[in-house]
């Protein structure tokens, strides 16, 4: 456990089941997960979370306008299914999945996680439950390339966080600032207002960061995280938006988006 004027840090051996289960008491916690195209991964992640229903009051999927059978398979696994309108994207998904929900405590996960386990949810939050102070929590972990044991997170490592480093002081210490595993408090984030693309994850951090300040926040080791890894060509436009969000809260003057 490391702990600073920084972003409070929980290693693996921090990590206590029974405690979390006591400090969560009546405390309600939702659990939304963002998806499109996702049915091969889907039902495996759903399982994962429910494997410790004692810890999820409410369950839900955002189907982003898939095309495939991501929402018979989320029915299936015994989430409640819910169509993402409009345009789409993560920030859009997630903001739905706010307002079709009610808990006093929210966990995003991703849908396309090979290896969600069952310690997901506890292990996110631990922090919130331990420590009125914390807002939001994010996960931390290796990434595997293809046959290589890290190397994954290519946009997180060259993008997140090198101009988290540079322009915001303390959150360089984040070392997942893109995870799509995230825990806040819903005061929080009603506190706030979510970007609409892949920017969302940065701009949570750092806006929330401004808003409570960096003691705020809370990051959690889940190991290993295995998902599919994207060509290059598809991480440029991430790279972009995660920048732009970056640099807007700077205010630094940026051309419009086409």
């Amino acid at each position: 456990m490391t702990t600073s004027d920084g972003p409070w840090t929980l290693n693996l051996e921090d990590f206590d089941l029974a405690r979390v289960a006591m400090l969560k008491a009546a405390t309600s916690i939702a659990v939304i997960i963002p998806a499109k195209n996702e049915a091969a991964t889907i039902g495996a992640v759903l399982d994962a979370v429910r494997h410790h229903s004692e810890f999820v009051d409410e369950l839900v999927v955002i189907n982003d306008h898939s095309n495939d059978d991501t929402t018979t398979v989320a029915d299936h696994h015994g989430a409640r299914v819910i169509a993402l309108p409009g345009r789409g994207g993560k920030g859009e998904a997630m903001r739905v999945g706010l307002e079709a929900t009610t808990s006093e405590l929210v966990v995003f996960l991703d849908a396309d996680v090979f290896n969600t386990t069952a310690e997901f949810v506890p292990r996110l939050v631990q922090p919130l439950l331990e420590r009125r102070e914390i807002e939001l929590v994010k996960g931390y972990y290796e990434r595997p390339l293809h046959n290589m044991p890290t190397g994954g997170g290519r946009v997180n490592e060259l993008a997140a966080r090198p101009i988290l480093s540079l322009l915001y002081p303390g959150l360089g210490e984040i070392r997942q600032p893109l995870a799509g595993e995230t825990a806040g408090r819903r005061s929080a984030f009603d506190s706030i207002t979510l970007e609409s693309a892949y920017g969302v994850e940065i701009a949570l951090l750092i806006d929330i960061a401004r808003q409570f300040g960096v003691h705020s926040l809370a990051q959690v080791d889940l190991g290993v995280r295995r998902h599919r890894n994207r060509p290059l060509e598809e991480l440029r436009p991430m790279a972009v938006d995660v920048l732009r969000a970056a640099l807007a809260r700077f205010r630094v003057a940026l051309p419009p988006q086409v």
